[in-house]
């Protein structure tokens, strides 16, 4: 598993963000599963939130329904949650 909290490589730089900064969870993951459709198969997208419950939440939601979880990365408010999309 990549590390949580670091500087995304060049092939994990997300192609859509989904800013949820200032929305609760479920906000930012319901917002997540709207938009993946956006991106191909194998590219990351990113989420963008500032609840805390977000760190936890969005990893979990990855690994139920095996989506990669790539990366959280710190921003000046909140952070941005990078997922590879599998399907």
């Amino acid at each position: 598993m990549a590390g949580r909290h670091r500087r995304p490589e060049a092939d994990e730089r997300p192609l859509v963000t989904v800013e949820a900064v200032g929305r609760k969870c479920p906000i930012p993951i319901i917002m997540l599963a709207a938009r993946l459709h956006e991106v191909p198969i194998g590219s990351v997208i990113a989420v963008t939130a500032d609840d805390p419950a977000a760190s936890a939440d969005i990893p979990a939601w990855c690994r139920l329904k095996l989506h990669g979880f790539v990366a959280e990365v710190p921003l000046e408010r909140g952070s941005a949650f990078l997922i590879r999309r599998a399907y």
